[in-house]
């Protein structure tokens, strides 16, 4: 099992590889493998990354974040300019229908709402608009609901395309996760060795045609016990 101070090197490590951050800017605290991340950064997009990074290291269980925005002069932005900004982006992003979303900006805060048809526009949109300079926080009210035609694919083929994107995709360890599709809905359990593991295994069965819920209780295993066949 990896020590706390093992998890806490690695993240370190980790947030120094990534060349839009400055470490100095960031702390990071472990404790029974859930990571505290505290500090300022100048933008919304360096705490995302921040926070995408630690959960690409294995043993992380857990993840709170504390990091605060402190944007300099040069990032101030007025609630109409974010709002102007974040339409605009959303509006050239291709995979995003920008005319089924309705935007609020208030206090560098973006909240966003309206419906999509995909749990990958959904994700889109929130994405779309991380890195604009002023936005503080994306809070993300986007409801996800399918055309009726693809609520009527059968369980048996839902779940043979999540099997079949786990397969595919190399950082999935597809032995290790098991797929129950109820109507619509598909439940994830069994491990992975990263946050990261578990969000692509998340996001593979948000893909899938005829998902309206994704109940995930994949648990993050130590890597030490992870053995191969």
């Amino acid at each position: 099992m990896r020590s706390d101070l093992e998890i806490q090197k690695d993240v370190m490590d980790e947030l120094g590889w990534e060349p839009s951050l400055t470490p100095s800017e960031i702390g990071v605290a472990v404790k029974g493998g859930v990571v505290t991340l505290s500090g300022q950064v100048d933008s919304y997009f360096k705490k995302t990354i921040a926070e995408k990074a630690a959960k690409r290291v294995k043993g992380v269980k857990a993840i709170a974040e504390e990091i605060q925005i402190g944007a300099s002069p040069s990032y101030h932005r007025s609630d109409t300019d974010i709002a102007t900004a974040v339409l605009n982006a959303l509006k050239w992003h291709t995979a995003v229908e920008e005319e089924r979303i309705k935007v609020r900006v208030e206090e560098g805060i973006v909240r966003l709402e309206g419906e999509v048809e995909w749990e990958y526009q959904r994700k889109n949109a929130k994405a779309a608009i991380e890195n604009l300079n002023g936005v503080i926080a994306v809070i993300n009210l986007i409801a996800v609901k399918p055309k009726l035609v693809t609520t009527n694919i059968k369980t048996s083929e839902i779940k043979q395309k999540i099997i079949a994107a786990f397969q595919r995709n190399a950082m999935l360890d597809a032995k290790r996760i098991l797929v129950k599709v109820e109507e619509n809905k598909v439940t994830l359990t069994g491990t992975v060795r990263s946050l990261a593991e578990k969000d692509d295994a998340e996001n593979a069965a948000w893909a899938a045609p005829g998902v309206l819920d994704v109940d995930s209780k994949l648990q993050v295993e130590n890597p030490e016990f992870i053995f191969y066949e």
